[in-house]
Order: C-alpha cells, then sequence, then structure tokens
C-alpha cells in the first residue's frame, strides 16, 4: 500500500494543466488543486476543460485495486454559472495523458444543498476518457447509470474510496455506497492516479492511499 499524508506535494507529481500547493483547510494541511486563470478564463469546453485531463498526477502503476482519499472542494468564483465545485479522482492515467477513467463529485449537487431535479440525482459521476465523458454517457444511458446523487456538500471533508476490478468499478462515499460501475467505458491497463479537479473549483486533498493488492 502507497499512502501520502499530502501535507506537502509528493515527490515526482505532475501538476498536468492545473497548480497545485500545500495549503491549510478545514482544519488539516492538504493540497489545494485547481485549474491555472489561463484555462479558466480562455480556455474551451470540452477541449480545455469538462472531463479532460486536468489532474495532479501521482507517479504509480495502478490497475487494480483500492485508491482513497479525503477531498473538500468549492466555488472559486471563475467559473461558468453550472459549476459544482467538481473534485475526485482519476485513475489508470496512461504515459501520454490521453487516456483515463475517473470518478469525482459535484458537491454543489449534493442533497444538503437542496438540488432541484434532476441535479439531486448527479452528486457523484464516472467518466472515461477521450470517448465517455459525462454528457455523452447522460445521453447515451438516460437512466443515469454513472452518476448518482449523494448527502454531501461544499467545503467540507468528504472521504471518496474506488475499488476498481477489471470489470467493474464501485464508489464508496462517506462509508455509504455511491455509485456502483459494471460497464466501464474503457479496457483495463495500468497507469498513474491523479487528483482531479474541473472548472470553477478549488479542491483540497489529503490522506491518499493506493492499494495494488500486490
Amino acid at each position: 500500500m502507497i499512502t501520502h499524508a499530502l501535507t506537502d506535494l509528493p515527490d515526482g507529481a505532475v501538476a498536468h494543466r492545473v497548480t497545485a500547493r500545500p495549503a491549510d483547510v478545514g482544519g488539516r494541511r492538504a493540497v489545494a488543486v485547481e485549474l491555472p486563470d489561463e484555462i479558466t478564463r480562455h480556455g474551451r469546453p470540452g477541449i480545455d476543460y469538462v472531463d479532460q485531463p486536468t489532474f495532479l498526477i501521482i507517479p504509480t502503476t495502478f490497475s487494480t485495486g483500492t485508491i482513497a482519499v479525503d477531498v473538500w472542494s468549492r466555488l472559486n468564483g471563475k467559473g461558468m454559472p453550472d459549476s459544482r465545485a467538481f473534485a475526485g479522482l482519476a485513475y489508470r492515467i496512461n504515459d501520454r495523458r490521453d487516456a483515463f477513467e475517473s470518478v469525482y463529485l459535484r458537491p454543489l449537487n449534493g442533497l444538503r444543498c437542496d438540488p432541484p431535479p434532476p441535479r439531486d440525482r448527479r452528486a457523484i459521476q464516472y467518466f472515461a476518457y477521450p470517448d465517455w465523458p459525462f454528457d455523452r454517457l447522460r445521453d447515451t444511458y438516460p437512466d443515469g447509470r454513472y452518476e448518482a446523487g449523494l448527502a454531501i456538500g461544499p467545503e467540507e471533508w468528504i472521504y471518496l474510496e474506488l475499488a476498481v476490478t477489471a470489470t467493474t468499478v464501485t464508489a464508496t462515499v462517506n462509508g455509504v455506497a455511491a455509485l456502483t460501475i459494471e460497464q466501464p467505458k474503457a479496457q483495463p491497463r495500468a497507469g498513474a492516479v491523479g487528483l482531479f479537479v474541473d472548472i470553477g473549483t478549488e479542491a483540497f486533498f489529503s490522506h491518499l492511499t493506493i492499494d495494488t493488492g500486490s
């Protein structure tokens, strides 16, 4: 098992289309990850942000096993009106950084914010880059099998754990089963892990563990 306290940037971490720095928030020392202003103000949705490779890469080789982290996120006042404090985990990031999978949270869609339908069913999301962003998944599968509602909110520590096998991905949030993906949209492979953030969000990460079962 690999453990990173995230009180500072891990050795070898690479900020890919994000900024990253140590910070204090929510009573903890953590790593803050955010899109740079150049992407936020001048980027193009679907090309520079919105389910794109925007993450702090943690060097490791992960294929199956578990990944867990504490996430605290809020709006940074720089995003679009539909920003939801997006933050989560990416995994199986290939060396070219042009293929990976991700599960992320939308805390402003959490039930603690009392969002209107259908946002109340969209607090956690799976996607597979580059072919299956959230909007294609939502259009193709209107039953919502790749997202779900959660009793979460912004500006609070949220424990996110992913259990990844060759054929499934199960997300647990604050110890409660939140989302099970039985048809992942990418072939199993090995790659790095990333701390994922998207438009309009300042995200903080603490206590990362990666267990490959080896």
